[in-house]
Order: C-alpha cells, then structure tokens, then sequence
C-alpha cells in the first residue's frame, strides 16, 4: 500500500469535501498488514461476536469490517478462526472497538486488524446487532461506504477514497 496516513492528513486536512477524521490513538497492531484501507462495512454489537462471522463469511471485496462492540475488555470478538475467514475472503482489515484473541495466530495472517487488546475468553453468540449503522468512537464517525486507511501512525476516515 503506498498510501500514508500522514500524507492523507497533511494533504486533505482541510478539504471539506473529503471529511477526513482521525480516529484517537488507542488501537493496537496485529496480522501481517501493518497498512490497509478499504470502504467501510459496520457492525455495532456488545460482547456477542454471531454478526462478526456472518459479515466475515461474506465476499469482502477489499472492504474493511469496523466493529463497534462498545470498547467491551471483558471478552474477544475476533480470533483467528475469524482471521481465516476474513483473509479467505478477501477482507482488507478488521477494526475491533473492543478485544481480539489468538493474536499469534492472527499476526500471520496476511490481513490487517486493530483492536484495543487481547483477552482469551471468547464472546456469547446471541446474534445481537446492528449492520450497516453509523458508528461513533475515537473521535470519529464510521460511515457504511465511507473510506478508512490505516498504517503504523494511525487510523483515519474519509467520506469518499482519497487515492
């Protein structure tokens, strides 16, 4: 990926019609792709994981999954058997406001995730969510559609790609 966060930041910052928001520094790194960017599908959910596979098990066509699962540190909603899932298909990078586990097993994968930390106990699995809502956290909006890039210094979204 030859896109830079930075470079977003420093070109768009005050373009408008681009929207640019930058997400706080809260994420950790794991999985192979320490840069990605995609346009974004949501899931707003509480320490219940079923939509997370649902979504994952769909073509993601370059796309990046941003779970907001209410910055829960009491369970993990991604682990690496979703990692699979999202690297079979095609899935750019997963953002999770809330834990991951099996975080070796994910850093080889050739995908890229942000979460806030790990923990080992998995989540329920009610089926309890919303897809394809407008979600808030870090500072920023995350807009079904809307663009994100993230890279080693940060994570940013866009109202349309910035490429």
């Amino acid at each position: 990926m030859s896109l830079k966060t930075t470079d977003l930041c420093d070109q768009f910052e005050n373009t408008p019609d681009a929207a640019l928001q930058i997400v706080e520094p809260m994420f950790q790194c794991f999985g192979k792709k320490e840069a990605f960017s995609g346009k974004i599908v949501t899931l707003k959910l509480f320490e219940d994981n079923s939509l997370v596979r649902e979504a994952l098990n769909e073509n993601g066509n370059g796309q990046v999954l941003v779970v907001d699962g209410g910055g829960s540190l009491r369970c993990a909603l991604l682990g690496d058997q979703l990692g699979l899932l999202a690297e079979k298909n095609g899935w750019q990078g997963v953002i999770v406001y809330g834990c991951i586990r099996d975080s070796a097993d994910i850093d080889q994968l050739d995908i890229g995730v942000r979460a806030i930390d790990t923990h080992p106990k998995k989540s329920v699995k009610k089926g309890i969510g919303e897809k394809n809502v407008a979600v808030t956290f870090g500072g920023a909006t995350f807009t079904p559609g809307h663009w994100l890039c993230a890279d080693a210094d940060g994570v940013i979204t866009a109202s349309r790609a910035l490429a």
